[in-house]
């Protein structure tokens, strides 16, 4: 029986899994990333967590054929290449390269948002989609874009930054410069600027009570307190999803994805996140809901999502490499 090896580099842990041809985990384990190490010690930590993953499945080195690694930043996935990352200060680092002389096997890298959209088509939400767009609602948006069950790179390996797509002219400043970009708005970092912000302006507001009762403000805040008839908190999920939709709307309009699933800490809002979203869409998507129309759901893999689809990526190369 054949096994595959992924990887997720995370910003805090890197996680490794081992997994059977059709996605299903065996094995796991993880070690913290650490920020600003040596390249040597990242690549150590990637091999130690790889090697316990594979010892916690039972299988044997000869049973695995190829690995693959999800890694954030800009990924030359044809070459293995990181050509930037910038948590961990790589440019231009032959990951894939290095890990394939170290394991002795073939390794696909890929970008960490493309490979977990890739195992949300494989093994989770958008499951058997024909065309599938992964949005992760979280520090920043990241997408994945997977048409007929492979990751749509573009010519340069680096398409799908769709958190970067300006939907506010002259708006909030994002990350990378611009102004306006969804991630500014949709993210959970923007969606917590704008509920502190209207914390501040009405300290009667329940949003102000939860925050404290946990001890700090989340994306799920407004969405509680609004569940619970805050006026403020309406007014605050009532904007995120505005510009959310806003989003998602030119997504359809521009690809017409047969399912676009939601991730990160906002999207596990589940339908008090996704009900009045669909209503915003279908309202101002392009021609109206008809009969085929892009289904809105959440994504359900977590964490695995990334493991289980840099190893079906790892899968998938071997079958490119034969044809």
């Amino acid at each position: 029986m054949a096994f595959y090896i992924g990887v997720d580099i995370g910003g805090t842990n890197i996680k490794a899994g081992v997994t059977d041809g059709t996605g299903n985990i065996v094995g796991e384990a993880e070690t913290p990333t650490g920020a600003n190490r040596p390249q040597e010690a990242v690549i150590g930590d990637i091999l130690s967590a790889a090697d316990r993953a594979v010892s916690a499945a039972g299988v044997l080195r000869r049973e695995i054929f190829a690995a693959g690694v999800g890694c954030p930043g800009t990924v030359e996935s044809s070459s293995g290449t990181v050509v930037y990352n910038n948590n961990l200060g790589w440019r231009n680092f032959p990951l894939g390269k290095l890990l394939s002389e170290a394991w002795r096997l073939p390794v696909r890298v890929e970008n960490d948002a493309n490979a977990a959209a890739l195992g949300e088509v494989c093994a989770g939400s958008a499951k058997g989609a024909s065309s599938a767009m992964i949005l992760t609602l979280g520090t920043g948006v990241g997408s994945g874009f997977v048409v007929d069950g492979r990751i749509w790179t573009g010519w340069n390996s680096a398409a799908s930054e769709f958190g970067h797509m300006v939907i506010v002219q002259g708006g909030r400043l994002c990350t990378c410069g611009r102004r306006g970009c969804l991630e500014a708005y949709a993210s959970a970092t923007g969606l917590i600027a704008m509920t502190r912000e209207a914390m501040a302006a009405h300290p009667e507001s329940l949003m102000n009570a939860l925050a404290a009762e946990e001890g700090r403000v989340g994306g799920h805040t407004p969405f509680a307190a609004a569940e619970r008839g805050d006026a403020t908190a309406l007014r605050v999920t009532d904007a995120y999803l505005e510009h959310l939709a806003c989003g998602v709307t030119n997504l359809i309009n521009g690809l017409q994805p047969e399912v676009i699933s939601l991730g990160g800490g906002v999207g596990k809002q589940g339908e008090r996140l996704l009900e009045p979203l669909r209503q915003k869409v279908y309202a101002e998507v392009y021609g109206g809901r008809g009969e085929r129309f892009t289904r809105l759901v959440s994504c359900t893999l977590g964490y695995k999502a990334g493991l289980i689809g840099a190893a079906m990526a790892a899968m998938q190369s071997l079958t490119e490499d034969r044809d």
